[in-house]
């Protein structure tokens, strides 16, 4: 496949618009794509090369991209089970297994997420200049559920605005430790860094905005089933602000009390099971439910003996 060449003249009302955002549009990739391109050469104003991703344009220059033919992934595909609940050109909803690390990393460089849809999505094309899938959000190693996964960069960015914008639907199941006197409830407390502890996350004055709201489901020995829903996705949102209220996740190595009134293996009893957006082609409303593992159900049954 030879490099793509996009060229167009910018209109009037794209007057005073930086280039990497204009690029980015003309090309259909994302703005941090558009910028490398720049950086590279790749982009031409009136037949001059740009460096700058802010350059301010005019109306009525002529501006072409060179979109170069995507190179393999880093990450090499493999043969690992994986349950794909629906695919199409653009898009993909998986179900990632607790357990399995989402992005290969130092001490995971595989058995990932990423290696498996490597293997078993079909018509992967180039995001971010590289054949791979383009995991739009991330859920933790031993957090279960479901998971978005662009295939091109229209896909991409499309999906990206929807989390950003706080419109795509996100609940999880959770047992949580202990009763609560409230039917439902909101967590609100901004997410950052702990302090102290640079391998978890706390509640910082200085960290960025979350909210979390809970619904009691059903009420069990010692613990509770809960739903939780997700304005805002921040790192180990759930587990923090559950922990925050006196309720945390059972299981949590991290966020949970040294001594667990339950001995559960495996990491938290926490599933992300709704999944609700917009079709970054069509517009078309899509709706994914998907069951436990077998782990928390089972833990789900004890605690109602």
């Amino acid at each position: 496949m030879a490099n793509t060449i996009i060229e167009c003249i910018v209109p009037a009302e794209a007057e005073g618009e930086r280039l990497d955002v204009f690029a980015a549009k003309a090309a259909g990739v994302t703005r941090s794509r558009a910028g490398a391109l720049i950086r590279e050469g790749r982009v031409r104003v009136d037949g001059e090369a740009r460096a700058k991703a802010g350059f301010v344009l005019r109306g009525g220059m002529a501006v072409r991209v060179e979109v170069p033919e995507a190179a393999p992934a880093a990450a090499q595909p493999e043969d690992i089970a994986l349950d794909i609940l629906y695919q199409d050109e653009d898009m993909a909803v998986v179900f990632k297994p607790s357990g399995m690390v989402v992005h290969p990393a130092a001490g995971n460089e595989s058995g990932t997420l990423v290696n498996a849809l490597l293997a078993r999505l079909d018509n992967l094309s180039g995001i971010g200049g590289e054949i791979r899938p383009g995991i739009v959000h991330r859920i933790d190693k031993d957090t279960s559920g479901l998971l978005l996964v662009a295939k091109n960069d229209m896909a991409h960015l499309s999906l990206s605005e929807q989390i950003k914008a706080h419109t795509v639907q996100r609940a999880y199941r959770a047992i949580v430790i202990g009763g609560f006197k409230e039917a439902e409830g909101t967590v609100v407390g901004p997410i950052g860094r702990h302090p102290t502890d640079r391998k978890r996350m706390a509640i910082v004055p200085n960290g960025r905005e979350a909210q979390t709201h809970w619904t009691v489901l059903e009420p069990l020995r010692g613990a509770t089933l809960i739903e939780a829903r997700l304005t805002t996705g921040r790192t180990h949102q759930i587990r923090v602000h559950m922990a925050s209220i006196g309720h945390p996740v059972l299981g949590d190595p991290v966020y949970g009390p040294k001594k667990s009134p339950y001995p559960v293996a495996g990491g938290q009893l926490l599933h992300a099971f709704r999944i609700g957006f917009e079709h970054p082609r069509t517009g078309e409303h899509m709706l994914f439910e998907a069951e436990p593992e077998p782990r928390f159900t089972q833990w789900l049954q004890k605690l109602r003996q």
